[in-house]
Formats: C-alpha cells, sequence, structure tokens
C-alpha cells in the first residue's frame, strides 16, 4: 500500500502591519518661506527681488550700527522693546551686524520670542548675570596655539583662524575674544587676514606630517575674497599631507546671496573643491543653520547651486536657549537642512562665554532633545549633541560624561586621545538648577567644594 507524503499544514500569514498615513504636519520641513517677504520691513519695502539678492546690496545695508537697526524696524516693534534693546546693546560681547535677509525673517509682532532676534539682537531685559566660571576664550583656543591664529589640540587636525570678521556678528560666539571690533567689556585679539601670519601657519602645517584636516575658519569665510579663498585653498592642497580641508561659514544661513550672485567667489570655491577631488582629497563647506525658519527658499536655491556642482555641506548648530531647546525646534531643523542638502553634523552645547549667559541650558536639556531627535530621521542626518570640553578637551559627546551632578549642574568630561588624565568641566546656568544648587552657587565658599565633590565622583 502506497504511503501519502506527509503535508505541513498550511503556514498563517503573519498579520501585517501598516503604517497610517502621514499626517501633513510630519512634513512641515517642505514648506519653506517665499516670496517677497522682505518688504514688510519698512526700510526695504521698495526693494525688488533683483536688488534683494544682490550681496553687494545685502553687504552694504548690512546693519553694524545699534540706531539704524532701531531706525530700521521702529514702525513694527514696540517702543518698550526698541528701548530694551538699545540698552541691551550696552556692555554686548559682540558689535552689531546684521543682514537685511536676517533683519526681514525676524517676527516683528512678537520680538521677545523670536528665535532669530534672539541670536543677533540683546536685550537689556532678559540679561542674566555671568556664572563664575564663564571667560572669553572658554574652550582654551590661544593656549593650543602654536602659532597665532592656528590652534592645534587634536592630533591630525587644525583649526586656521584665516580672519576676525563675519558677515553678520552673533551674540553667542565662541571667539567673542577676537572676532569683530573691541567692545567695552572685551579688546580683541587681532586676527587679521594677514598674508604674512598665514605664511607663519602655511610653514607650520608642512612641519607637522600628521596634521591631515584642516578647518577653514575665524571669523567667516564668507568675508575672504575669491583670491585669498583659492590662495589658502591651494596652498594646503599642495601640502600633500593634507587630506581633508572644510571652509566654514555661517554665510549660508545669513547671507545666501552671495551663493547667487558673486560668481567670482563661488568659481573660487567650486575650483578648489574640484580640485581636491582630483587629488583625491576632500573639500566641504561646513555652516550653521540654529533654527528652521533661517531656511527659506532663497536658502534653497543658493545651496541647489552649490549641489549642482558637487559641493557638500554640514551643519553645525548651537543649542540656545528660547532658540532651538525644544525637541520641536531641532527635530524640524534637522529635517529642513536634509530637505536642502545639508547634512546635520553637530548639535554644540552652547560654550561658556561671557555676556550671553541667558542663551545657555542645561546638559539635560541636551540629552533630553537628542534622544527625540534620532530616530526623526536617517542617522547621517542626525545630528551628534557635543560638549566642546571647556579648556581645550575638545568635542565629547553629551552623553559621555564621567559624572554629572543635575543640582550643581556640574558635568566632568575626559578626552584621553586628546589630553590625556585630565578632566574638563562643565557648568549649566544657575538660574535653571534646583533651589539646593543655587543656594550653594550664591555663595563663594562653596564654589570650590563643589568642584571637588563633582572631580571625586567622576573618579579624579
Amino acid at each position: 500500500m502506497t504511503q501519502l507524503p506527509v503535508v505541513d499544514a498550511p503556514h498563517e500569514e503573519p498579520a501585517r502591519k501598516v503604517r497610517p498615513p502621514a499626517d501633513a504636519s510630519t512634513m512641515a520641513h517642505r514648506e519653506l518661506l517665499g516670496g517677497d517677504f522682505w518688504r514688510k520691513i519698512p526700510a526695504f519695502e521698495d526693494i525688488d527681488e533683483a536688488t534683494f539678492l544682490d550681496h553687494r546690496w545685502q553687504m552694504k545695508n548690512t546693519i553694524t550700527k545699534p540706531e539704524k537697526l532701531l531706525e530700521a524696524v521702529q514702525s513694527l516693534a514696540s517702543d518698550a522693546f526698541l528701548a530694551d534693546a538699545a540698552e541691551g546693546f550696552k556692555g554686548a560681547p559682540m558689535a552689531v551686524r546684521v543682514s537685511p535677509y536676517m533683519l526681514s525673517l525676524v517676527d516683528w509682532t512678537n520680538p521677545y520670542d523670536d528665535p532669530i532676534r534672539v541670536q543677533f539682537l540683546p536685550t537689556a531685559s532678559t540679561r542674566l548675570p555671568d556664572h563664575p566660571k564663564l571667560t572669553f576664550d572658554s574652550l582654551g583656543e590661544q593656549g593650543d596655539a602654536p602659532v597665532p591664529g592656528l590652534t592645534h589640540r587634536y592630533p591630525d587636525k587644525a583649526l586656521f583662524l584665516a580672519l576676525d570678521t563675519c558677515p553678520v556678528y552673533c551674540r553667542f560666539c565662541t571667539r567673542s575674544y577676537a572676532v569683530g571690533p573691541d567692545q567695552d567689556m572685551v579688546d580683541k585679539v587681532s586676527l587679521k587676514a594677514s598674508p604674512k601670519r598665514w605664511e607663519v601657519i602655511f610653514d607650520y602645517i608642512a612641519s607637522r606630517p600628521e596634521l591631515e584636516d584642516i578647518v577653514i575658519s575665524g571669523g567667516d569665510a564668507w568675508n575672504l575674497r575669491a583670491a585669498q579663498i583659492e590662495a589658502l585653498g591651494n596652498r594646503l592642497l599642495d601640502i600633500p599631507h593634507v587630506r581633508r580641508m572644510r571652509f566654514a561659514s555661517k554665510g549660508p544661513a545669513v547671507m545666501p546671496q552671495k551663493l547667487l550672485s558673486d560668481d567670482e567667489w563661488f568659481s573660487a570655491l567650486v575650483g578648489v573643491v574640484k580640485r581636491g577631488r582630483s587629488m583625491h582629497k576632500d573639500v566641504m563647506l561646513h555652516t550653521h543653520f540654529n533654527h528652521p525658519n533661517e531656511i527659506t527658499e532663497i536658502t534653497a536655491k543658493a545651496l541647489g547651486r552649490l549641489f549642482e556642482e558637487g559641493v557638500h555641506v554640514r551643519n553645525q548648530s548651537v543649542l540656545q536657549r528660547n532658540v532651538n531647546d525644544s525637541i520641536e525646534a531641532m527635530t524640524m531643523l534637522a529635517r529642513r537642512c536634509a530637505w536642502v542638502g545639508v547634512h546635520p553634523y553637530y548639535v554644540y552645547q552652547h560654550d561658556m562665554v561671557k555676556g550671553v549667559e541667558e542663551l545657555r541650558t542645561t546638559v539635560h536639556t541636551a540629552e533630553v532633545i537628542e534622544k527625540h531627535v534620532r530616530g526623526s530621521t536617517a542617522g547621517f542626518n542626525t545630528p551628534t549633541f557635543v560638549v566642546d570640553a571647556p579648556g581645550g578637551g575638545g568635542k565629547r559627546s553629551v552623553h559621555s560624561y564621567e559624572h554629572y551632578d543635575h543640582t550643581t549642574g556640574i558635568s566632568v568630561y575626559t578626552a584621553p586621545s586628546v589630553k590625556e588624565g585630565q578632566h574638563f568641566l562643565y557648568f549649566d546656568p544657575i538660574d535653571q538648577l534646583p533651589e539646593e544648587g543655587r543656594q550653594r552657587w550664591a555663595d563663594e565658599g562653596e564654589h570650590q567644594a563643589m568642584i571637588d565633590e563633582a572631580l571625586a565622583a567622576a573618579g579624579a
């Protein structure tokens, strides 16, 4: 008798989980501001598009005096706000320098809460006392400078400070010790765009075969002339062991018009990038968007021109209170940057610089935001949240502290590949600490005790 084959019972198909259709709000990062939005500013109401997109007009009309800035918007903002801002300019560590483009992006119906206004225009009423541990060169860049204007901290990377001016001046600048003109509270270190000074830097880089990665910053590479971009870029490319270069600029965020109308400068940058590629060397542009409102249709058009030429762009943000210290703002920023072809790279914990304490946040804030941003978009479009360790420890993942006391606000980091055996301290803003922490910082005699406790807990 023939035995019939045994047939397994049919498998049941697993239930398929289909994501529901996405809510339209999840694609809000694609909605970029367009049209002639600048005409809402009285000073610009008669400016046509061709003029507004001309970088020369933007430079010529960039506002550098407090009274001129307040005059440009006085019919839009209240007298109380204007008086508050006028007072806020006094004693600020950075001079006023705001492009017409940036001024046009501020919501002048609610300037106190506007994230762009907060970054560029101080108000006296929101100023907080400096934390006792703040300085002007909190990262110790000058201490790690073997020659003026070159910081050599990491084994294979150096920071080339080519100049000391920018297209705009940010209130939170980590180089308030050098960038821009002298202010009442700080006499600036001079880092002028000097070929003679650059020559010393080139010689040092050429003498150090371990240096493979050079960041060209300042100041801001946007303010270098086309010939200077070519001279710096090609001179560094000619050094055999230099394999990677990054031109650092806030320009795409604050004056994207340069990429659209300054063909000589654009061609110089593209030329260095393409020559580097022909030599199998990587040349990139690093920029600095802090809030999604800074990215408009003008931005997309300007960055698209770079994309067409194969120029890769990365973004580095600074975490700032009342600017981008929310899950919603930082998630939107990461996704909007990616939409216009910019890779989110870093989000920095605000450096411990003087004069802008109201902009700093806690390390805990950065940790919470990072957890929510991660997974909201592709990994390569997810920024790493870092603390640039005060005193020269370099960039450390915000989560990587050896110890963090939420009461005193002291976090302790180590940097074994940068400065082995040392400990670096970051201090949260006092006003965001619990009452016990605020009371201890109010007592000067407690300061060293808190530091000693944190170092002991970290195993120092």
